[in-house]
């Protein structure tokens, strides 16, 4: 029999009105950082999982594949999200006045 299914919670979309979601007056910049600060700590702790692995420390082969995927799915979503926007920007700026 297998255990309950947890959801999986998502780094880089903090609940607005939580405290690590971006609060009023503080906008795009704010959220914008505190994505890039955490794919940057996923990317981190993939290097640091991987760094224990390779020198023995004990570090298991699943929580290095795991941390590593992580990491590359966190950077994949950002990228994504960085260009829809630039998108966005791009059909905006073409727009007439």
């Amino acid at each position: 029999m297998t255990g309950p299914i947890f959801p999986i919670a998502a780094p880089l979309a903090p609940e607005i009105g939580s405290p690590a979601g971006p609060r009023a007056g503080g906008g795009f910049q704010e959220m914008f950082s505190t994505a890039v600060r955490a794919v940057e700590g996923l990317g981190q702790d993939a290097a640091a999982s991987t760094g224990r692995f390779l020198s023995g420390e004990g570090e298991e082969v699943h929580t290095t594949v795991l941390a590593v995927q992580r990491a590359e799915l966190a950077f994949d979503l950002f990228l994504q999200a960085r260009n829809k926007v630039v998108s966005a920007y791009q059909e905006i700026m073409r727009m007439q006045m």
